[in-house]
């Protein structure tokens, strides 16, 4: 037994815990054996096991979304840590909390031929937002203040603004074992029932000066849109279609910015611009002369190329901390704020500044909802007109059939575009998350299933291609017994391809490097975890495949098998229905 390592890392294990941390997902390994012993051995720590660190990342990061809060995550030294990366990265963009343990080989071992042993000093590089290189554990009163007062710093950078991922490195020496019978085991360093540090972060607004000269401008200004990214604030859908409602500004809302579901008011939210922003006539019709964005870049392209189709429009690109998320690259003004409690405050300011917009302001919000709901109507119709599995007619189906209170996690490429496009606003709370940081197609799985615990049904949609990349993460629903419903969305190959210039080679070298089809049966790899499966190939079997579903729970797998030029042939009837109709409404 290792006195000094017991008493220093049941600190640390202990404060982390007081100071909000109470996940974590362990890989197993031998030098990480005295951190992963004693936060299962902590009374106030959920441990969760996943045997592969790269699913193990991913989990943690969807364990982090639902939570929204800081998950640890613990690996042994070497290759280990860096199968974090993708994980690590796609926290650090998407702004996850992630408190980073990866135990490493004390100095003099390292750099000698030590066995696994690499460079795991600021391994995740400009990814992680913090970085500290622990020392060798001892005992003494100093070290296990220092101890403590690590583990509050790491878990409050981690949620602070912009949250992110935190890596600690921690050197440790054989003897690896704890003494679980050591007097006071989690007791050293503090004062009895209080946490070591007590971070307090206070919400960020700009000065009221600058506010009310905001909200004069705004008022002045008939044309604007407010845009909103990825991201789930609770209160912000309430806080900004406010905001919305009084500047009688349209918003246009991405799939994951938790705006197209709930019970707040739907009525300026504009929930199918990605297809109508894709018609000339409704471009030049609707010229915005100010945006107002927050949260993430969205999704859609057809969003991206409208706003730089108006480089003279003023945009107000809202932050939190001291991000600078602006693909774009027309930002007239950057404001660093909270955004539910700026629009809330910029409501009060524009009421006060205008009691009551006039009917030109009125006109310019009635505009886009006329295109929108006609765009919506259309959408809706001609999805259902296919008997075959069309692919955006998948999320049409699941905008009516999600039970209320449910978690929708769609995976890259196709299926978020789909989302995109055919998920339109509904009264029902439907949390939508999907890893658009990296936008990678790895992880996925993983990340669906950590987003599953605490959610009644969870359905994940997903690629064949995306699927294939994280099939392993499917072990954790067997380990854990977890409920998630997968759709996979089985088009034998890389979809999106299909609709960009790639498709314009010959079919030869276009299947070889990006179709790219493997030909593999699903079901056998869900039959490996345990896992029910069910192929589907008409949408009356699909509504009964996903209702028997919740009510079987576990691990159910939904094929959908598609055809690639079949799909790209339905999205483009569509889209010229859509251009027609719209030709005749402006």
């Amino acid at each position: 037994m290792n006195e000094e390592l017991t008493a220093y890392v049941s600190a640390f294990v202990d404060e982390l815990v007081r100071s909000g941390v109470r996940d974590i997902v362990i890989s197993p390994g031998s030098r990480s054996t005295p951190i992963a012993i004693l936060a299962a051995e902590h009374p106030q720590m959920n441990v969760r096991v996943i045997v592969d660190e790269r699913s193990a990342g991913y989990f943690a990061l969807g364990l982090a979304k639902a939570k929204r809060g800081a998950v640890a995550l613990l690996c042994t030294s070497g290759t280990a840590a860096a199968n974090y990366m993708p994980a690590v990265a796609e926290a650090y963009l998407a702004r996850v909390p992630l408190v980073v343990l990866t135990a490493d080989r004390p100095h003099e071992l390292r750099d000698v031929g030590a066995p696994q042993t690499i460079q795991q000093i600021g391994l995740f590089g400009g990814h992680a937002k913090w970085f500290a290189e622990m020392p060798i554990p001892e005992s003494s009163a100093q070290m296990l203040r220092h101890a403590r007062m690590t583990a509050s710093r790491a878990a409050a950078v981690a949620v602070s603004h912009p949250r992110g991922p935190v890596h600690l490195n921690f050197p440790l020496r054989e003897p690896l074992l704890p003494d679980l019978l050591s007097p006071g085991l989690w007791a050293g360093g503090r004062e009895e029932g209080t946490a070591y540090t007590a971070v307090t972060e206070g919400a960020k607004l700009p000065a009221p000066a600058a506010l009310r000269s905001l909200a004069a401008k705004l008022s002045q200004t008939a044309n604007g849109i407010i845009v909103c990214g990825p991201q789930d604030e609770p209160g912000f859908a309430e806080a900004v279609t406010g905001l919305a409602e009084v500047l009688q500004y349209p918003v246009l809302a991405d799939p994951l910015s938790q705006l197209r579901s709930g019970s707040h008011s739907l009525e300026y939210v504009i929930d199918s611009y990605d297809a109508f922003l894709r018609d000339e006539s409704a471009i030049t019709l609707l010229q915005p002369e100010v945006i107002i964005r927050f949260g993430a870049m969205p999704v859609s392209k057809a969003l991206l190329q409208y706003i730089h189709r108006y480089p003279q429009a003023r945009m107000i690109v809202v932050e939190e901390g001291d991000g600078w998320r602006d693909p774009t690259l027309l930002a007239a003004e950057l404001m660093n704020a909270d955004p539910s409690e700026l629009c809330r405050a910029l409501t009060v300011c524009v009421n006060e500044a205008v009691p009551k917009r006039n009917a030109f302001h009125a006109g310019w919000a009635r505009r886009w909802r006329r295109i929108n709901a006609e765009t919506r109507r259309l959408l809706r119709e001609e999805s259902r007109r296919y008997d075959e599995l069309f692919e955006g007619r998948l999320f049409v189906e699941l905008e009516d059939l999600l039970p209320e209170r449910s978690t929708l996690f769609v995976g890259n490429s196709m299926p978020i575009r789909d989302l995109d496009t055919f998920f339109g606003n509904n009264p029902r709370y439907v949390r939508v998350m999907g890893n658009r940081g990296a936008n990678g197609i790895d992880g996925i799985v993983s990340s669906a299933l950590g987003a599953s615990i605490g959610s009644e049904h969870t359905v994940l949609v997903i690629g064949d291609l995306s699927f294939y990349h994280d099939m392993n993460g499917l072990l954790a629903a067997k380990l854990h017994g977890l409920n998630m419903t997968v759709i996979l969305v089985n088009n034998d190959g890389g979809g999106i391809f299909s609709f960009l210039s790639q498709a314009q080679l010959p079919e030869e070298r276009f299947e070889q490097l990006f179709g790219t089809p493997i030909g593999l049966d699903y079901e056998i790899a869900v039959r490996l975890y345990d896992g029910a499966f069910t192929r589907v190939h008409h949408w009356e079997d699909f509504r009964e495949a996903l209702g028997r579903s919740f009510t079987e729970g576990g691990l159910q797998v939904i094929e959908l098998p598609t055809d690639r030029d079949s799909n790209v042939a339905m999205h483009r009837g569509i889209w010229d229905k859509l251009f027609s109709r719209l030709s005749a409404l402006l």
